[in-house]
């Protein structure tokens, strides 16, 4: 367009990552919504199997982003963004192939490890070349474009489940294909030289033993990732989410719709959210994301199916739009350039962790009293009301 000019923090790395990440967005959404009814009704496994799955992906996940964090700060950013969403397109194709749920196990493990690998040096790509005053805005766009993705997924499987006779097998392997563009696309990203803290001049004795002293990440950011791991500790995945939508009574392809509606609130509300963290105080912004979380998951525990449970998941929508862009971005502007990606994958690391405990406990959780998930979200929601409480309290104190 004549006259137009690319914003200061529209980097190259941030337009060719958010296109990325919605290329593989549309893949993985496309499959997530039906993969518990893929392991609950045609490979007929339990419930606690779904929060097995994917408790145990998003634990390998973990493990991943605390690694190539720390390893993306010292060998470069790059090859380890494009070895992710390789491992992630691999994943997919082991999800379209499999027979029985210990195979979809596999490749959502697989899946999972790539989306770990990528993570954190993807952010920190994300953070490169960026005023630190437009971060909150830099991360609510990619999530923009990376939960567009989420919609666009849906809204094609959807389209695939109608034209093949609601035959979940061809919907997967459709979900291959934008998987194996984004790899593609990876290369258009422009790496920085890796700056590493050079070690002091080593003496005689020493010189035969160098040592390379990483600095230390400030205590506000060790502080602030406890708090965020700790409330990660109720934030079960939400294949256990689309779980109890099915159970209340939807039809596949209406759990797929509803799953649109709730990516469409996600998306719609990254960017606001993350402008508005660049201007107020994150605590209290990422407070409101679990307020959106509270009234989600009580809501969902508490009624028993129609256009209720489709409000509710819009509203659960603004949960990710809330945290997801604006605790990365408070978490890269806790520490120095040189560290975000080591910060991102310990804070990413910590996050996963607990989605991994929390999507075991759940699944086990998932059948007592009355059932259907009706305990572990009611104890999940009043939890995030009770931090959403305390962070507003907190406000900038705890930054």
């Amino acid at each position: 367009m004549a006259g137009w000019r690319r914003p200061q923090w529209l980097s190259r790395n941030v337009a060719v990552l958010s296109g990325v990440s919605l290329l593989q967005d549309s893949a993985s959404e496309l499959l997530y919504p039906v993969l518990p009814i893929l392991l609950t009704s045609v490979l007929g496994a339990p419930a606690a199997v779904v929060g097995l799955v994917e408790g145990l992906a998003e634990g390998a996940a973990a493990i991943m982003k605390y690694l190539s964090g720390r390893l993306s700060d010292r060998v470069g950013r790059k090859p380890l963004v494009g070895l992710g969403y390789g491992l992630a397109a691999l994943g997919k194709v082991i999800v379209a192939l499999s027979w029985a749920w210990p195979v979809v196990l596999v490749g959502r493990v697989v899946d999972r490890t790539g989306k770990g690998i990528r993570s954190a040096p993807r952010d920190a790509l994300l953070a490169t070349d960026v005023p630190e005053e437009h971060l909150g805005r830099v991360f609510g766009f990619h999530r923009f474009a990376d939960t567009g993705g989420a919609v666009i997924g849906p809204l094609l499987g959807l389209a695939v489940l109608e034209l093949a006779n609601g035959n979940i097998r061809v919907a997967l392997w459709v979900a291959v294909i934008p998987a194996v563009l984004s790899v593609l696309l990876v290369s258009l990203t422009k790496d920085h030289p890796v700056t590493v803290a050079q070690p002091p001049a080593p003496s005689a004795s020493s010189a035969a033993r160098p040592v390379v002293r990483v600095a230390p990440l400030p205590p506000v950011f060790k502080r602030v990732t406890v708090v965020l791991g700790l409330i990660a500790l109720v934030n079960f995945p939400d294949a256990l989410v689309l779980l109890r939508v099915s159970e209340t009574g939807f039809s596949t392809v209406a759990v797929v719709g509803v799953y649109v509606v709730y990516n469409l609130v996600y998306a719609l509300v990254s960017y606001p959210a993350g402008v508005l963290t660049d201007r107020l105080s994150r605590p209290r912004v990422y407070a409101l994301g679990l307020v959106c979380f509270a009234v989600g998951y009580l809501g969902l525990g508490l009624v028993d199916g129609g256009w209720a449970v489709v409000a509710l998941m819009a509203v659960y929508g603004g949960f990710n739009g809330f945290t997801d862009g604006v605790g990365k971005a408070w978490i890269s502007t806790l520490v120095p350039p040189a560290s975000r990606g080591r910060a991102q994958g310990i804070f990413q690391g910590l996050s996963g962790g607990a989605v991994l405990a929390a999507g075991l406990w759940a699944g086990l959780l998932w059948d007592a009293g009355p059932g259907h998930g009706v305990v572990p979200l009611v104890v999940s929601g009043s939890v995030a009301a009770v931090a959403a409480v305390g962070l507003w309290t907190a406000g900038s104190r705890i930054r």
